[in-house]
């Protein structure tokens, strides 16, 4: 992920790509359920882990499990709402003063849990790039 030109966030392998959503409702509390709920995901296939790994022969691994990377993305148009009309609204996305510290609060907890994080910048103009390794997409929401 860069802005204007410079890498701000990357890493190389498996890893976790977390597009994060802020929307109004969302507290603390929930900003940690999905961290925790993020990095316990058993997503991953046993070749991920090493031979020599505890989870070495498990069928589905977590990245917790695995001590995998993780990039946050900042992401409001996740609140899109294109049910009217040819141009969408972002009336569900929490302003940037309330969901600035809730990204903060899942990146502080991931990194709590022993993830290697890296991040974008808030609210910057970021180019993202993704290799998906699947297709494996999944929409997560905690109350």
């Amino acid at each position: 992920m860069s802005v204007d030109g410079v890498v701000v966030g990357a890493f190389d392998g498996p890893g976790l790509m977390v597009l994060v959503g802020v929307t109004h409702d969302d507290t603390p509390a929930s900003a940690q359920r999905l961290a925790d709920k993020v990095y316990d995901l058993r997503i991953f296939g046993p070749e991920h882990a090493p031979a020599d790994s505890p989870a070495a022969g498990a069928r589905e691994i977590s990245a917790s499990d695995l001590g995998l990377p993780v990039l946050v993305v900042s992401q409001f148009t996740l609140y899109a709402d294109t049910r009217k009309g040819r141009r969408p609204t972002w009336d569900a996305a929490a302003p940037g003063p309330t969901a600035e510290p809730l990204v903060a609060h899942v990146v502080a907890r991931l990194r709590e849990r022993g993830a290697e994080v890296s991040t974008g910048i808030f609210g910057a103009d970021m180019q993202v790039s993704l290799t998906n390794d699947g297709p494996i997409t999944i929409q997560l929401e905690v109350s």
